[in-house]
């Protein structure tokens, strides 16, 4: 991706964004839609867990202005699972009816209660959180 300097401001057009091993510049939304992809099914995350996991300088509005455009996304993002700090479905004017979202929550299992997700605390995903490996994965010697 190539980046023009404005004259008047040198550092207005640096996009933030993350280098790869192959030394290939990756845009922060396809970092945004690489954890956005992590989250469970059943589960939700906030736009500011996400911009905390992302490792990039970004805000959760940013996140918010990546999941915006999540839609077009090949392979597909499940913008569904991600919600403000409180619980709500922040995003949901951006679906293609005002209440899709909450219908796929509700599909995954999530209890959704006007437009706020009832068990917020017991759903929430965190993405810096390491999953803790399964019982019964493991090895039998």
């Amino acid at each position: 991706m190539k980046t023009y300097q404005s004259p008047k401001n040198p550092s207005s057009s640096k996009k933030e964004t993350k280098q790869t091993t192959d030394s290939k510049p990756v845009s922060f939304f396809e970092v945004v839609y690489k954890i956005v992809r992590k989250i469970p099914q059943g589960r939700v995350t906030t736009y500011g867990a996400i911009a905390e996991a992302s490792g990039l300088r970004i805000t959760p509005r940013m996140v918010g202005w990546a999941m915006n455009g999540a839609g077009n996304v090949k392979p597909a993002v499940p913008a569904h699972r991600v919600v403000n700090r409180n619980g709500e479905l922040s995003g949901r004017q951006f679906f293609a009816t005002p209440t899709l979202m909450q219908e796929l929550l509700e599909q995954e299992g999530v209890a959704v209660k006007d437009d706020k997700i009832t068990n917020f605390k017991t759903v929430f995903w965190d993405p810096e959180v390491k999953a803790k490996p399964r019982k019964d994965s493991k090895k039998k010697v």
